[in-house]
């Protein structure tokens, strides 16, 4: 009998030292909660961000088709739009699908090395369209500022390598991510109170020291984030200065208005983010499922809305996207 009962207390005695010890992380998978406070309506809040996602998917798709088939459109501004459209449709495929598993069918289980893939993606990519954000307003600023030289100074070459400077930031600011993640030490608990795998999420199960990732985490968004929007302040600041000494009044309504264009796709990437940001650091009292809506719409409204501003309001886009269309007999 004692022989039958000394293996039984030694496995319970084992489970429960595994249970209550740490685990690395590459033995782990950790479970995604979603919305929290809102499991029991999570599958109605997964059908517009599923809208959102469709529109970002065409809108993107369209936006490049279009400037890749026109040789017209091979130009600084639409050359930069062709590379947003590119970062959104990476950005927006890296969270929504498993999203919509979590919010949808339930699937909350994510593997340790697609959990840190989806995270580099996703912080990744947020920094590329940063720093295509900020070509864009060089782009505008040239235009307006020094016309003449436009295409000079923004020539094809020019715009390949700052095209290779935004990839590369990106990929090397964020590698480091999922490197230190995997020298932490994980509690039982891996429960992630998110829809996806996000850095500052993650980095909170850890029961080992967090020092280094949470420095580098917030020196690389203070790095990224703060010197984007100085470089876009300074420009927009020469801008206006520029346009408000244009004589005639329709010249300066055509400035701002493409000006403005471009500033409402910089508040609708960079104010979410930021929210995102100061939430996880300072705003304890904040709801949670509040922040995790905010971050999850920080990472799919911009992809959508994009494609929609520009070829709405760009005429060259639109017609060429009208012009398709009528060929095709679609309208």
């Amino acid at each position: 009998m004692t022989l039958f009962l000394f293996p039984s207390f030694l496995s319970k005695s084992f489970l429960m030292a595994l249970n209550n010890s740490s685990w690395r992380l590459s033995q782990l998978s950790f479970f995604l909660v979603g919305i929290p406070g809102l499991e029991e309506s999570q599958h109605w809040i997964a059908l517009p961000l599923g809208v959102l996602y469709l529109l970002a998917l065409v809108g993107n798709i369209t936006i490049l088709f279009i400037i890749w088939t026109d040789p017209s459109l091979h130009q600084p501004m639409y050359l930069f739009l062709a590379m947003l459209a590119a970062i959104d449709l990476v950005l927006a495929s890296s969270t929504a699908p498993k999203a919509f598993a979590v919010l949808l069918i339930h699937a909350h289980e994510i593997g340790y090395i697609v959990c840190l893939v989806q995270m580099f993606f996703i912080h990744a990519f947020s920094s590329m369209e940063s720093g295509v954000l900020v070509a864009m307003a060089l782009d505008r600023y040239v235009a307006i500022c020094h016309p003449l030289h436009h295409s000079i100074i923004l020539h094809p070459g020019v715009i390949r390598c700052i095209g290779v400077a935004v990839l590369l930031r990106g990929l090397l600011l964020l590698l480091p991510f999922p490197l230190l993640l995997r020298r932490l030490m994980f509690c039982r608990a891996t429960i992630i109170g998110h829809a996806y795998c996000e850095h500052m999420a993650v980095v909170k199960l850890a029961c080992s020291e967090t020092t280094v990732n949470r420095a580098y985490g917030l020196a690389v968004a203070l790095l990224v984030v703060g010197t984007d929007i100085l470089a876009i302040g300074i420009s927009y600041a020469h801008i206006l200065q520029a346009v408000l000494k244009v004589p005639g009044s329709e010249a300066r309504l055509k400035a701002f208005s493409t000006c403005g264009l471009h500033v409402c796709v910089i508040l609708v990437f960079y104010v979410p983010g930021m929210f995102s940001f100061l939430t996880h650091r300072l705003g304890h009292h904040v709801p949670h499922h509040i922040h995790v809506l905010l971050a999850t719409l920080y990472l799919l409204l911009p992809p959508a809305l994009n494609p929609l501003v520009y070829g709405v309001k760009t005429q060259q886009i639109r017609q060429r996207v009208l012009r398709v269309f009528y060929t095709k007999g679609l309208i």
